[in-house]
């Protein structure tokens, strides 16, 4: 594959290539607009050096119990379960995840432009921003499978066109997050330095890496370089508790050996001046359910209602 011209972080290549340091900044915005905004300077200062923040009890447990609600709905719903957009786990008919879940309820969709949410992202971005993604990761007790090492960034450059770092993912435990359950792991620092990864992404790859990922993963040289200079943290917390981390993040998780289930919910926000172009892995672009091309129109909070009655 020829490497475009515009192509930043050039990746899927031919043969390994060394990694560098990233070409954008990790908090965007400047003067007054970062000045103002709710996250304090030594919070940004932590998100500039680690590529993520922790808030424990972000959502109360009312609203908690209402997504997860949702969520046991979403189980029974037979139009639900056969979508494109629901993965289920390799070989099994357990649900992996649910893609597009902002679109399903008023509530989730509520969520996303929660104030609290968008004050935060437009401090980050430095600018409004619109939904690239957003799902709901299941690892059910006894049977939830892991999710290998990779910078979501990447991929959404790779396989959706995302020409600059320039997106962050937000991460609600509906359920309590333990050591033992398979949490969200993140090596810290890693956001700074950009990996190129090996091999040539075959067209509807998606099919195949959203139950696991093969293309898109650093080398072991890579992650062993990374991880021995950064080391790594799982934040845990209980359920309503928030992740924000940056795109360029390393991150993956273990399996879920524990009869305790794990929900996260994950809403990527894209700034609305880092607008997806063509693939630059030189395939056709991956629907719109990982993608979002079509509703990219910057998001408008929506202030005074309560998450836990919006139905």
């Amino acid at each position: 594959m020829d490497t475009r011209s515009d192509d930043f972080y050039p990746t899927r290549l031919e043969r390994p290539t060394s990694s560098y340091d990233r070409r954008d900044p990790v908090v965007h915005s400047t003067g007054a607009a970062r000045k103002d905004g709710p996250l304090s300077e030594t919070e940004l200062a932590r998100y500039e050096r680690d590529g993520f923040l922790v808030f424990n009890s972000f959502l109360d447990e009312t609203t908690v119990r209402r997504f997860r609600e949702d969520l046991r709905a979403y189980e029974e719903d037979d139009g639900i379960l056969q979508s494109e957009g629901t993965i289920t786990e390799p070989g099994k008919q357990e649900i992996r995840s649910i893609f597009g879940i902002h679109e399903l309820s008023a509530r989730f969709d509520r969520l996303t432009r929660d104030p609290r949410l968008l004050d935060m992202v437009q401090q980050l971005l430095g600018s409004d921003a619109y939904i690239h993604q957003s799902r709901i990761n299941y690892k059910p007790g006894f049977h939830g499978k892991g999710f290998d090492w990779h910078s979501d960034f990447e991929t959404w450059h790779a396989e959706d066109g995302m020409p600059r770092m320039r997106a962050v993912s937000f991460s609600i435990a509906l359920t309590d997050n333990t050591p033992f359950n398979g949490p969200l792991m993140l090596v810290p620092g890693s956001h700074k330095t950009f990996v190129p990864c090996v091999g040539r992404t075959p067209e509807d790859n998606y099919q195949s890496s959203l139950k696991k990922q093969e293309l898109g993963v650093p080398s072991n040289r890579d992650l062993d370089a990374l991880i021995s200079q950064n080391g790594i943290k799982a934040p845990t917390g209980p359920a309503g508790s928030l992740i924000i981390f940056e795109c360029n993040t390393l991150h993956g998780s273990n399996a879920n050996m524990t009869p305790w289930p794990r929900s996260n919910l994950f809403f990527v926000y894209n700034s609305v001046e880092n607008a997806l172009e063509q693939p630059f892995c030189g395939n056709k672009p991956r629907p719109d359910f990982l993608g979002n091309r079509n509703h990219t129109e910057a998001l408008q909070p929506l202030r005074d209602r309560d998450l836990s009655k919006v139905g």
